[in-house]
């Protein structure tokens, strides 16, 4: 079953803001095996909306529309939908009385008639409650394409999609399962992994595809089994996967179910009971922030030094001077100092480091941009690998946060 995404709005256009919209809805309809065919943008324009409308609605059973109910003249899709369904604008008391309650118990601004405008509904409309805002949902059907009209508010919207949107396709279509699971892998490219793999992606069934999804320094391996038996599935899911170990399970690193990579980190700290602290330079604490966005973080990781300047690794961390003279501050004895330091000051049992250069000025260093060292501080070593992160900041950044991550996680494996 498929179905379009259209968005409204001039404002996503301009690139005012992001369409995060559009992620979210396609999320919820792949759950419920609706696969999302396209997403289209379009301005606040009647006749660039009645256009995408009518190409969506020839070829999806579900249309699903955002933005462009506010009460302001650049609001224009209800009127819109009226000519497209030869429809008129009717009051609608619940919807006016809903209004009404929220102005009374919410906002400090007197209620307008542009407000209460807003109970004026297409006649043919199935109101959807929008519990959280004064634009109602509608639900109209043009032959047997669905067609559902959201506010563009994203916490609107995502309740209107899992309380209105949802229970309606499921009550209306029959529909196959659609399941991916995905796997998380690090530390190889993806032609390097297609290579690995070849012969058990030939040997796939018919029913599951597999998708490479390559970001910084990992990996996804989505298997997506689409079909009418849930079992059969989910069976042939397991099967696949556990025949993927032996060929790459080295880089393996669980699945996206199970969180990202900082949080199976974080699980492994809590099932063993160990600790991590951060010294960090030219990453500029984002692998601390990456720990922390985890709830629970606490109980495994002690604290980070963001020792970004030269003399604060020296004054902060202890690391030697002489060392810093000899090898330049950008080195893997400067990174090795800066994990077995910070391990000890902040007493905990293992540490990451990072030092390099991320650019576009080579700063304290003459090590070339994209140079950088990472360093892991464990109960029994400490050591450091060099990388080349290629000459784009925030990539490499990334990179090395993701590889530390990747270094770490092997170290605690075979602790």
């Amino acid at each position: 079953m498929q179905a379009e995404i259209i968005t409204i709005g001039d404002e996503i256009l301009i690139g005012q803001i992001i369409d995060s919209n559009s992620a979210f809805i396609s999320k919820e309809l792949n759950k419920i095996g609706v696969s999302v065919y396209q997403i289209t943008s379009v301005q606040d324009d009647k006749q660039h909306i009645l256009d995408a409308l009518e190409t969506a609605g020839n070829r999806s059973s579900v249309v699903i529309i955002t933005g462009g109910l506010g009460p302001t003249k650049d609001d224009v899709t209800k009127h819109t939908l009226c000519k497209f369904f030869d429809d008129e604008l009717v009051g609608n008391e619940e919807v006016l009385a809903h209004i009404e309650m929220l102005f009374q118990k919410y906002i400090s601004t007197p209620i307008s008639d542009l407000n209460r405008m807003q109970a004026y509904v297409p006649s043919k409309a199935t109101i959807l409650h929008n519990a959280y805002g004064t634009a109602p949902g509608l639900w109209m059907k043009k032959g047997k394409t669905s067609y559902f009209s959201l506010p563009g508010v994203p916490f609107e919207m995502k309740n209107l999609m899992t309380s209105g949107v949802i229970p309606t396709i499921i009550e209306e279509y029959e529909r196959p399962h659609i399941i991916h699971r995905t796997v998380l892998t690090y530390g190889l490219g993806e032609s390097a992994i297609a290579n690995k793999i070849q012969d058990w992606d030939n040997n796939l069934p018919s029913f599951v595809k597999l998708a490479y999804l390559p970001n910084l320094g990992k990996v996804r391996l989505r298997l997506t089994a689409r079909g009418e038996d849930k079992k059969i599935l989910d069976d042939a899911l397991d099967d696949n996967i556990k025949k993927l170990y032996p060929l790459i399970g080295d880089i393996i690193y669980g699945e996206e179910s199970e969180g990202p990579i900082e949080q199976q980190l974080g699980k492994l700290l809590t099932q063993r009971g160990l600790s991590l602290a951060t010294a960090e330079s030219f990453t500029g604490g984002k692998i601390a922030q990456q720990l922390t966005t985890i709830p629970g973080a606490s109980a495994y990781f002690k604290g980070a030094v963001v020792s970004y300047a030269t003399e604060t690794k020296i004054r902060l961390l202890g690391v030697p001077s002489d060392l810093v003279e000899t090898h330049s501050v950008v080195s893997e004895e400067v990174a090795v100092a800066m994990a077995r330091n910070v391990k000890s000051i902040l007493d905990s049992d293992f540490s990451i480091a990072t030092t390099g250069n991320a650019g576009p000025s080579k700063g304290d260093s003459d090590a070339d941009i994209g140079t950088v060292f990472i360093a892991i501080s464990t109960p029994q070593h400490t050591f450091a690998e060099k990388f080349t992160m290629g000459n784009h900041r925030e990539r490499i950044v990334q990179k090395s946060v993701n590889k530390a991550f990747e270094l770490l996680i092997r170290e605690i494996l075979n602790f």
